[in-house]
């Protein structure tokens, strides 16, 4: 459990907090709540924790991947958070709940950030992620049809996957590609 104020900064938090991020209170206090947060669940999240503030919502629950010291590790868990309001009118803050991995149901590893795409399969990953097919693709980024496949055959490759589909279902998987977005984008943390 830990407690944020408005700016969503980490005031407080109890050990099992801590140890979820293998860290102290001084490696997590102190901290915006996005930095414990995958790039790819950070947009959506801040949206809800807006709400929060603003009164449209009094909690919400949501699947989160937590991300530990240094990115080495990553792991998804339930968070819940609850707008706590004092006395003051502008004394809010919100008190996040994430169960410890023995305690959530589905908690799992989440492979850790690392620059595998370059610019150009950024793109190409992008326009697979939002239906465009090959011919439309390469026209918009001047390719040929045989370059455009020629990227998705290493896109395959490097995600050890057989088709297109299980393409963007993995990069969806590995936080590759930002939640919540429309048109999809990568994560520019992946990007070379």
């Amino acid at each position: 459990m830990a407690s944020l104020d408005r700016t969503l900064t980490i005031q407080q938090a109890n050990q099992e907090f801590f140890r979820q991020f293998n860290s102290s209170s001084q490696d997590i206090c102190g901290r915006n709540f996005r930095d414990v947060v995958h790039p790819s669940v950070q947009q959506p999240l801040v949206r809800q924790f807006s709400n929060l503030l603003e009164g449209k919502h009094q909690r919400f629950v949501t699947p989160v991947i937590a991300v530990g010291p240094g990115d080495e590790s990553a792991f998804t868990v339930p968070l819940t958070a609850v707008a706590v309001r004092g006395g003051l009118p502008d004394t809010t803050a919100i008190l996040v709940m994430m169960p410890t991995a023995g305690d959530a149901e589905g908690t799992g590893v989440v492979t850790r950030r690392k620059k595998i795409l370059s610019a150009m399969d950024a793109r190409i990953l992008e326009g697979i992620a939002a239906g465009v097919s090959t011919v439309p693709l390469a026209a918009s980024l001047y390719l040929s049809r045989q370059g455009v496949e020629y990227h998705v055959t290493c896109l395959l490759r490097k995600l050890k996957v057989p088709n297109r589909t299980a393409l963007v279902s993995r990069a969806y998987s590995m936080g590759v590609l930002k939640v919540g977005t429309w048109p999809p984008e990568v994560v520019d943390d992946f990007v070379k």
